[in-house]
C-alpha cells in the first residue's frame, strides 16, 4: 500500500497523502522518534511534509531541520512544503506587537532564507502565503516569487486560505501550484463556494488541512459528528476499514484530486489516510456522509 502522487507545477510532484508539522512541538518527539515517524510515512509514500514558519512558535521547522541534518539522506526522499505570512507575537519574534500579516517582499525573502537555514536545506520545494493580506500587492509579491525561483530556491509557491476571486487575481501574476484550504465534513464552504470549482478548472491541486474538523469527529455531544461517525462506521464495516479511512475516502473522492494532510503522530493514522486512497466512495456513500454532517438532504 503505496500514497498515490500528483504532480501540480512544474515537474514537481507531492504525494497525495501529506504529514502535516503543525502539533509537532506538543508531540515532545525526540530527534530519534522524529526520525522513525519520518520513515514510517516514507514506507507509506507519504513524501510530502507540510509545515509554516509560525507553527509551534516558530519552532517546528527548526526541529524538523535538526532531524534532516543528522539524516541528510532523508532530504532528497521528502518534498518540503511551507508558509509564511503570518506574524505571531512571541518570544521567538520580538519585534511584534500584535498579530498581523506581512507579505511585502522583503518579509518573504527573510522568511525563504530563514526556512532554508531552519530545513538545513538549499531549497523549499513548495512556499505558501499562509493567509490572504489586505495589504498584499500581487505584482510586487509575483516578482519576489519569479526572483527566488530563478535562484533555485523555491521550486513552486501557492497560497493558503484564499478565496476564489484572490486566487485567480494572484494566478493572473504567477503560476499558483495549489490553495492550501480548510475542508472536512464539518467545514464544507469550498464544496459551494467556486473554491474546488477553480481548482478544477485550472487543473491545480488543493491542498487540505482540518480534514477531520480539528478533532470535531470524536466530540460528544455535537449531534453533527454523531450522525456523520454512525454514517461512516456504516461504510467501514462494510468495506472493512477505519471510520477515518471512509473521512479520507469522503475528500479524496473529490474531483480536484487533492492532497490531504493528517495532523497525527501516530503510525496508524498515516495508514488509515493512505488506505484512503484505495477506498472509492459510491456516489451514494458519498452523499450520504454529506448529508449526515449537514443535516439537510441535497435539493
Amino acid at each position: 500500500m503505496i500514497c498515490p502522487r500528483t504532480s501540480p507545477r512544474d515537474g514537481l510532484t507531492l504525494s497525495r497523502i501529506a504529514a502535516g508539522m503543525w502539533r509537532l512541538m506538543d508531540w515532545k518527539m525526540s530527534e530519534q522518534a522524529l526520525r522513525g515517524y519520518i520513515d514510517d510515512c516514507l514506507a507509506f509514500g507519504v513524501t510530502t511534509f507540510d509545515h509554516a514558519d509560525i507553527y509551534g512558535g516558530y519552532a517546528v521547522e527548526e526541529a524538523f531541520g535538526k532531524t534532516l541534518k543528522t539524516h541528510p539522506s532523508l532530504r532528497e526522499q521528502i518534498e518540503l512544503v511551507t508558509k509564511t505570512g503570518i506574524a505571531l507575537v512571541s518570544p521567538n519574534r520580538p519585534e511584534h506587537r500584535l498579530k498581523h500579516y506581512n507579505t511585502d517582499p522583503t518579509h518573504i525573502r527573510d522568511a525563504v532564507e530563514r526556512s532554508l537555514r531552519n530545513f538545513n536545506t538549499d531549497h523549499l520545494d513548495v512556499l505558501l502565503i499562509h493567509r490572504p493580506d489586505p495589504l498584499m500587492r500581487f505584482d510586487e509579491i509575483a516578482r519576489e516569487v519569479e526572483q527566488l525561483k530563478r535562484a533555485g530556491k523555491i521550486r513552486a509557491f501557492g497560497v493558503s486560505n484564499f478565496t476564489p476571486a484572490q486566487f485567480q487575481a494572484m494566478n493572473t501574476f504567477t503560476p499558483l501550484a495549489t490553495n492550501q484550504i480548510e475542508l472536512s465534513p464539518f467545514k464544507t464552504d469550498a464544496i459551494t463556494d467556486g473554491t474546488l470549482d477553480q481548482l478544477q478548472g485550472t487543473d491545480v491541486p488543493p491542498m487540505i488541512w482540518s480534514a477531520l474538523g480539528g478533532g470535531r469527529l470524536f466530540a460528544e455531544g455535537d449531534s453533527a459528528a454523531a450522525r456523520v461517525r454512525a454514517v461512516a462506521s456504516e461504510i467501514a464495516d462494510r468495506h472493512d476499514v477505519s471510520m477515518l479511512t471512509v473521512i479520507y475516502a469522503w475528500l479524496l473522492r473529490l474531483p480536484s484530486d487533492p492532497i490531504v494532510i493528517t495532523g497525527s503522530q501516530r503510525r496508524d493514522a498515516v495508514r488509515d489516510a493512505v488506505t484512503a486512497s484505495e477506498l472509492q466512495l459510491d456516489r451514494q456513500d458519498w452523499f450520504a456522509l454529506l448529508e449526515a454532517a449537514t443535516g439537510n438532504e441535497v435539493a
